[in-house]
C-alpha cells in the first residue's frame, strides 16, 4: 500500500468515523433523491450494482427497488462505523456490505452493470485512477451515476466556500476525468436540489 493511500484511508476514516453515527439525523430527508437518481440508472430486474463508498447504505433500498428481488445490490465501504450505521439502519436487507477500498474492488472485470456513487469524488485518494478500478468492474454500457442531494453551488456555500472551475465536479473537469478512466459523461445536472453526472463506460 502506497503511503499517499494510507494517508488518504487516514483522512476518510477521521472524517467519516465520528459522523456515521448521526449520519443519516444530520440528513434525514434525502431518501426521495436518492430514489429518484436510482431510478436514472437504467437499471432492469436482475441486474447488479455497487453503491461505492455507501456510508449508511442510504441508496440501498433505492437500488434494491430498482433491480427487483432477483438482482444484486453491493455497498462497499471503508469505514466500519459506517457500515455498522448501515447494519443498524436495516439496511442490509437490501443488499450485501463490503468493507472495501473503491480503489481495488474485491470484484471481477466487468461484474456489474452499474456504479452508484453519492458524494463520493471528493474523497477518492486519486480520482482518475479509482474511476479507472470502477470502470473496470462495470460491463461496457455499463452507468456511472455521480450523485449528491444538493448542487455544487448549495454545497459550497453550507461548507463557506466558492466554487471553482479548477472543482472535480465542474462539468468540463469531470468529463475530462471521466474520459481519462474510461467512462463518456452523458448527462450532468447541477441544481440546487440535486447534483448527478450520468456516465457510459467505453468499450
Amino acid at each position: 500500500m502506497t503511503d499517499d493511500h494510507t494517508h488518504a484511508h487516514t483522512h476518510v476514516l477521521d472524517f467519516f468515523t465520528p459522523r456515521a453515527a448521526d449520519w443519516d439525523s444530520r440528513f434525514p430527508d434525502d431518501g426521495p433523491a436518492y430514489a429518484a437518481a436510482a431510478g436514472l440508472l437504467g437499471l432492469r430486474p436482475g441486474d447488479a450494482v455497487l453503491d461505492a463508498g455507501c456510508g449508511t447504505g442510504r441508496a440501498l433500498p433505492a437500488l434494491r427497488a430498482v433491480v427487483g428481488p432477483g438482482g444484486t445490490v453491493l455497498g462497499a465501504d471503508l469505514t466500519p462505523a459506517m457500515l455498522e450505521a448501515a447494519v443498524r439502519a436495516g439496511r442490509g436487507a437490501s443488499g450485501t456490505l463490503l468493507r472495501a477500498d473503491v480503489a481495488r474492488l474485491p470484484l471481477r472485470d466487468g461484474a456489474l452493470d452499474a456504479v452508484f456513487g453519492a458524494g463520493l469524488i471528493s474523497h477518492l485518494a486519486r480520482p482518475e485512477a479509482d474511476l479507472a478500478e470502477l470502470a473496470r468492474v462495470v460491463r461496457p454500457g455499463g452507468v456511472l451515476a455521480l450523485f449528491h442531494p444538493i448542487g455544487r453551488a448549495a454545497l459550497a456555500a453550507r461548507q463557506g466556500r466558492t466554487i471553482t472551475d479548477g472543482d472535480l465536479r465542474a462539468e468540463p473537469r469531470l468529463r475530462e476525468l471521466l474520459a481519462g478512466a474510461g467512462w463518456r459523461l452523458e448527462s450532468y445536472t447541477d441544481e440546487d436540489d440535486r447534483f448527478l453526472a450520468l456516465a457510459v463506460k467505453q468499450g
